[in-house]
């Protein structure tokens, strides 16, 4: 298997490519969950592309709930085996299945729910985990879900249900980077001490840096040998928006504007092919 590092740069130059063809998607967050999204697929969760079952029984599952950042969902799920690379070239076109939110009723494998109501995604985790309980499966569940998200107030209900219920085999991460759309957090709608507020809820909770490979995959071990303990697990997933390309990094204005073709060129001086462009 290719070095970690060398998938998540070519993930990074996957998302610039797809945003820019069509001039519309979400490169900032897509930039920045990039070393999450590329250790939890290529080697921390145990799951299997094909067949592809939308039950997913007997391996572990994944939700994007902040499914504005679709770009990079697309392009590990493709380089994982769930379809076929070359389809990352359909983004956000007409009839295509990599919509610029998830979707399910184009039936693109890896997807199994439709995405980007922000607030949702961890309900759908919790309904999921408990599923498995049920079932008597012991894989885990995944789900990940934004700072700027946290403002929903549905998000807060399924925090306090996982906590009372004690959903001991999910793991949530937050991708803590201080930006939404409309601005910094703490200006727009602060979250507060996150900290506090799962640990008041019943979560055990983590931090990671989210733009470090090794710290990525050390504390994701981390949280899976904590499951089972009768607590739901969140970690707070420290990230530099655009993370990879330098003009873009560490801004709102990149949440969700596509680069020109001075700009993509410059991006991709900075991401160079690694595994071979789609």
């Amino acid at each position: 298997m290719p070095e970690l590092k060398d998938i998540a740069t070519q993930v990074r130059r996957d998302i610039v490519r797809m945003v820019h063809a069509v001039q519309s998607g979400h490169p900032g967050g897509s930039l920045g969950c990039t070393d999450y999204f590329t250790a939890l697929f290529f080697k921390v969760m145990q799951h299997h592309a094909q067949p592809f079952d939308m039950n997913g029984r007997d391996q572990d599952l994944f939700f994007l709930s902040n499914g504005h950042i679709s770009p990079v969902y697309y392009s590990v799920l493709a380089r994982s085996g769930y379809f076929p690379i070359s389809e990352l070239s359909t983004f956000r076109k007409l009839d295509s299945r990599l919509q610029g939110h998830p979707t399910t009723h184009e039936h693109l494998p890896g997807v199994r729910i439709a995405s980007g109501s922000l607030g949702q995604g961890i309900s759908v985790a919790l309904g999921a985990a408990t599923a498995k309980k049920l079932n008597g499966d012991n894989k885990l569940v995944y789900a990940l879900c934004g700072d700027g998200e946290l403002n929903e107030g549905q998000c807060w209900e399924a925090i306090m249900f996982a906590g009372h219920k004690k959903v001991d085999n999910l793991i949530l991460t937050v991708d803590w980077n201080g930006q939404q759309i409309d601005g910094p957090i703490e200006k727009v709608m602060n979250t507060g001490d996150l900290d506090a507020k799962f640990f008041s809820f019943g979560w055990k909770v983590l931090h990671m840096y989210g733009n470090d490979m090794d710290d990525v995959i050390a504390t994701l071990e981390k949280a899976k040998s904590l499951t089972g303990q009768g607590q739901p697990i969140v970690i707070l997933m420290k990230t530099i928006m655009g993370k990879g390309v330098d003009f873009m990094e560490g801004t709102h204005e990149w949440h969700g504007i596509a680069p020109n073709n001075e700009q993509l060129a410059k991006a991709l001086e900075q991401l160079p092919e690694t595994l071979g462009d789609y």
